[in-house]
Order: structure tokens, then C-alpha cells, then sequence
């Protein structure tokens, strides 16, 4: 499969049959190279509700007839806006066409402004894919957390996507951390430099991990497992 980046937290896997799309913020989007208009997904993955990733959901969903896959307070949200969706849960494993999904926990809020007023989203989360043997791991927004050492320990990550941007997330020492814990074999930065108080130098964060473990993409860049 491949696996590609796309600014801010945005992850495009592409089988042979399938494009799954993980948090596709792509209008507003200034790091992207994306455009709405050209990303037909099968599927879509949501780590959590903010705005910065469900971003073009719901267009794109109905415009393709796409499956969102989240938690289950999202799930029946995005149901009522009219979206074909699948609910889960932390810890939760569920086998799909493309592949098998786990959801891991997660350190971080969510929700979204509506009408004046903040949707509770349900709880944030990490989301594992499984997918001929490979396993790609997306953590979401989150905090360190010592359990990442289970993640990492239970699951063998052939990849794993990291926020490093600190205020809302890990910043890069902390995130040289989570990548020991979760030991993968390539590890990717993302969720850094979309907005002034999350700007950081991606290769301070890859100095931080073991030689060559780190991958710095660039939006559109892509890692073949």
C-alpha cells in the first residue's frame, strides 16, 4: 500500500481496491496540497471532532459515498447530516473491505462550534490500520501517555504518524518519546506549522529519535509498505 502525507494531520492510505482518507482538512488547509475536487476516498477516518479534522467530511462523503469511520458520538452526528457512517469506541477492533481498524486512546479534547454553541464529539482518539500485514498507526491529537508503550508493544507499527506542534498536542521531546514507546519502524511528524502557536522544526524533532527512524514528509509525499 501507499501511504501519503498531507499537511496539518491529513494521511491518505491507497490499496490496490481502496483510498481511505484519515482527518481530511483540506479547505482552509494552507499546508495542504490537496484540492477537494480531485480526492475520491472509500472510506474516511476520524481521530476526533475538531474542525481542523473533519474538515471536508461531509462532502466528501456524500459526494462519493464514502464510509466514515469515528467514534460513536461522531458517528451518529455525521448520520443526521446525512453521512453513511460506522461508530466505535476506544479499544475497539472492527474488520472493513479494506482492512482491520483499531481505535487506541487518546489525550486531548474534542467538539466543534455550532450555532454559537460547543458539540460535544465524543472521546478523541489514536487509530491503528492493519492492512495486508502493515500497520499504520495515526495517534491523533494527544499527549505523552505510558500506554503508548502498550500500543507499540501489542501492535507492531510499520508506520506511525505523530503530533509534534505543542499547545494542543506533544510537543517534539515529547514526541521523541512516544516514538520509543511505540517503537515503529518509520515515524512521520505531523500536526505542526498549519497556525502560529503550533510552529515547529520537524528535523529538531527527528535529531530528538533514533537515526533514521524519522521521516520528515513533505504534503504529498509518500512512504510505500
Amino acid at each position: 500500500m501507499k501511504v501519503s502525507y498531507h499537511g496539518h494531520s491529513v494521511v491518505k492510505i491507497e490499496t490496490d481496491k481502496h483510498q481511505i482518507l484519515i482527518d481530511p482538512f483540506i479547505t482552509g488547509n494552507e499546508l495542504t496540497d490537496l484540492k477537494v475536487e480531485d480526492v475520491r476516498p472509500d472510506f474516511i477516518l476520524l481521530t476526533h471532532g475538531h474542525s481542523d479534522h473533519v474538515g471536508d467530511t461531509v462532502e466528501l462523503a456524500k459526494k462519493h459515498d464514502a464510509l466514515v469511520i469515528c467514534n460513536f458520538e461522531m458517528s451518529t452526528y455525521l448520520g443526521w447530516k446525512g453521512v453513511k457512517t460506522h461508530g466505535m469506541s476506544i479499544g475497539g477492533a472492527y474488520s472493513f473491505d479494506f482492512g482491520r481498524v483499531k481505535f487506541t486512546q487518546a489525550f486531548h479534547g474534542t467538539g466543534f462550534e455550532e450555532d454559537g454553541q460547543i458539540i460535544y464529539g465524543g472521546m478523541p482518539a489514536g487509530i491503528l490500520v492493519t492492512i495486508d500485514g502493515k500497520t499504520v498507526f495515526h495517534a491523533g491529537d494527544t499527549g505523552l501517555f505510558s500506554d503508548m508503550k502498550l500500543i507499540g508493544d501489542r501492535h507492531p507499527i510499520d508506520l506511525a504518524f505523530v503530533p509534534i506542534g505543542d499547545n494542543f498536542t506533544m510537543g517534539p521531546e515529547d514526541a521523541a518519546l512516544s516514538v520509543e514507546f511505540l517503537h515503529p519502524k518509520q515515524a512521520v511528524p505531523i500536526h505542526y506549522n498549519t497556525f502560529p502557536p503550533i510552529k515547529q522544526d520537524p528535523h529538531h524533532f527527528a535529531s530528538l529519535c533514533k537515526e533514521d527512524v524519522v521521516k520528515v514528509l513533505a504534503p504529498g509525499d509518500m512512504i510505500e509498505l
